[in-house]
């Protein structure tokens, strides 16, 4: 019989709670955050890519389904629901930090529990609910900047962040066990995932760079070059003429400092001679050009360039709706991380943390997310008026909440009512006359209509037309 026990090793390249799968050296620990950190605060691609994310983001819906069946499961679900919107910050603002994890490959936070005991004084027991049950008081982010190292075992199993957060600079250690770790990949179990940014950080590096380049060059082609002609018989390269190291400096420093502005102005000892030279020749390349495609490039790697559609009056409705289609996928798999991570680590340790309260339930309820794009209501409308029409569907409570969810409508109540009579007979002298039967002829029993077709027909208010078979 194989032994239980664990051979191999990942292979994971770690040094000192310290991750070296990248392997650009700018692009590794803190010099990696503060790459993405600019690229993402000064870029202005980037920020539109991020700020779209967030925004198709904040309208998702985020629901929590029962594990089972039963009673219990049912509660669980409905506890966690009260969770979500019963801590410090909002949901959607936690879930605005979470979404740092997309830039930075990763984000850390801390579980923080509170004990629900009604409208007290002490955050700590302060809740919307006095049922004495153990919920999250918040969960905050654990910076990605304050980052010191991670802490593993022997078999390479993560067991906390240990952080050195401003303003104190101690170190923290958060366990894993209390701590929820969202991440873009998890290839070698690597903690730091996987910047979405990572692939456009090559065309932002020269795009950059290019912009600095060509802001310098339009300034000196307005300009001109500044340069400074010396008295002859003045070598300002000669170290050994005393003062000639200063005076080499002060005049490097008034040739750069030369700006066309309100405070433009020149004094110079006699005998030196001050003049701008203008440049030779044309511009040999098309900047905007060259910082478009990189731009493009940009986009492109997280399956957004379809912003650009129409700004170069190219691009056609058809081609923009699969690219954002295509972009609306890409983040639905991003929210179904966020799912994946709360039903793995948040929700169970939240049910198991209240004891018994919970111990009837089959299964840990499980956190869904909605749609990013609407639906076209048209088409749904058109599917369900021919799936019920040749008797694939059937009305319900399901659907009709479906139907609510898609249209925007109100949520159904519990209002029974019948149409009034008036409706009723506007109604029956719209229809068109029933064919007339032999008296005692009762019809084929394929033409009487399924008990739920009219259970549910009578609940939406529908006028019934049954043949009647006592």
């Amino acid at each position: 019989m194989a032994e239980n026990k664990e051979i191999g090793r990942i292979g994971q390249r770690r040094y000192g709670g310290t991750i070296y799968e990248e392997f650009l050296p700018e692009l590794r620990g803190h010099r990696g955050i503060a790459a993405y950190t600019e690229m993402s605060e000064n870029d202005d691609i980037v920020g539109a890519i991020l700020f779209a994310i967030e925004m198709l983001v904040r309208q998702c819906d985020w629901n929590v389904e029962p594990g089972g069946d039963t009673a219990k499961d049912k509660e669980a679900a409905e506890f966690v629901e009260t969770c979500m919107n019963d801590m410090q910050d909002t949901w959607i603002d936690t879930i605005s930090e979470i979404l740092s994890f997309l830039t930075y490959g990763w984000s850390y936070h801390e579980i923080v529990y509170k004990r629900r005991m009604g409208n007290t004084k002490d955050p700590r027991t302060k809740s919307k609910y006095s049922d004495g049950l153990i919920g999250w008081r918040k969960l905050p982010i654990r910076a990605q900047e304050t980052l010191y190292q991670w802490e593993y075992d022997n078999e390479d199993n993560l067991l906390g962040m240990t952080q050195m957060p401003p303003p104190d600079f101690g170190t923290f250690t958060i366990p894993i066990e209390k701590a929820l770790l969202f991440r873009t990949k998890s290839r070698k179990n690597n903690p730091e995932g996987r910047s979405i940014l990572r692939n456009a950080y090559r065309p932002w590096y020269f795009k950059r760079r290019i912009q600095e380049i060509e802001g310098i060059g339009i300034e000196r082609d307005l300009a001109g070059l500044p340069v400074i002609h010396t008295p002859d018989g003045v070598d300002p390269w000669d170290e050994n003429i005393p003062d000639n190291v200063k005076r080499y400096a002060k005049l490097q420093g008034m040739v750069r400092g030369i700006r066309r502005d309100e405070m433009e102005g020149l004094v110079l000892p006699a005998g030196y001679e001050f003049e701008l030279l203008s440049t030779g020749g044309t511009r040999q390349f098309d900047t905007n050009a060259i910082i478009n495609r990189y731009d493009t490039r940009i986009a492109m790697t997280v399956l957004a360039d379809f912003i650009f559609l129409g700004h170069d009056k190219t691009g056609s409705w058809a081609l923009s709706s699969d690219k954002t289609e295509l972009f609306a996928v890409a983040i639905g798999a991003f929210l179904d991380i966020i799912c994946q991570t709360f039903n793995s680590q948040g929700i169970p340790a939240l049910i198991d943390i209240n004891g018994q309260h919970f111990a009837g339930i089959t299964e840990y309820p499980k956190m869904t997310h909605g749609d990013i794009e609407d639906a076209d209501i048209t088409k749904v409308a058109a599917f369900i008026r021919d799936m019920t029409g040749i008797g694939v569907l059937i009305p319900d409570d399901g659907l009709e909440d479906y139907i609510r969810q898609v249209g925007h409508l109100p949520e159904r109540t519990s209002d029974t009512r019948e149409l009034d009579r008036t409706r009723q007979d506007q109604q029956e002298q719209n229809q068109p006359p029933e064919p007339e039967t032999a008296a005692g002829v009762e019809p084929d029993k394929d033409e009487v209509p399924d008990k739920k077709v009219e259970e549910a027909k009578k609940r939406l208010g529908r006028k019934i037309d049954v043949w009647d078979s006592g």
